[in-house]
């Protein structure tokens, strides 16, 4: 059984973080993500035989998602997949020494760029900053009530055993999309 420890933040109970404490999260290291949309409305298109077919919103979250390294030095991609409430991917953040600055990222999201004075090397700016643009780039689309969940689920990867698994699980997650604890 899983207890998570509560505290009050402006009177309302709130989940400690399940990050790993005293974990840098902008090392060079292996990340395992998942992020859904909230209340994991399907939004990215639907399963058929066993396939991800991407619906327009989607394609937006792909390529977004394709498109972080060119934006961030500091990042390279592995195995992702697109669910239709849900996204998978191991991110993997390179030598920070080389890449790091503390300079504007501007990614366009239409005709306008957004721009944030980031650490391009912290998980939680990346993942940050891809949902935000995603938002962005949909809602423009006119969908004004899109949404992700709060937060993100990460793991550190920790040896190749453990990458072989979560590379298995990603390639072979619509395929079981009727059982995944996402579904529905």
């Amino acid at each position: 059984m899983i207890v998570y420890k509560m505290k009050l933040y402006k009177n309302k109970f709130r989940i400690e973080s399940a990050r790993l404490k005293d974990w840098d999260y902008s090392i060079p290291w292996w990340y395992y993500i998942t992020i859904c949309t909230k209340d994991m409305r399907c939004w990215f298109g639907e399963i058929k035989k066993g396939k991800m077919i991407l619906n327009d919103l989607g394609k937006i979250v792909e390529n977004t998602w394709k498109g972080m390294p060119e934006h961030y030095p500091a990042v390279e991609l592995d195995y992702y997949v697109i669910m239709p409430n849900h996204f998978h991917g191991v991110l993997i953040i390179k030598d920070v020494e080389t890449s790091r600055r503390d300079v504007s990222i501007e990614m366009k999201t239409g005709n306008r760029p957004v721009s944030t004075n980031l650490n391009p090397d912290s998980l939680g700016s990346i993942i940050g900053q891809f949902k935000s643009i995603c938002t962005k780039r949909i809602r423009k689309l006119g969908f004004e009530n899109f949404q992700w969940q709060k937060g993100y689920y990460d793991h550190i990867i920790r040896n190749e055993k453990d990458l072989h698994r979560i590379r298995t699980y990603i390639q072979n997650n619509p395929l079981k999309w009727e059982i995944d604890e996402y579904y529905k």
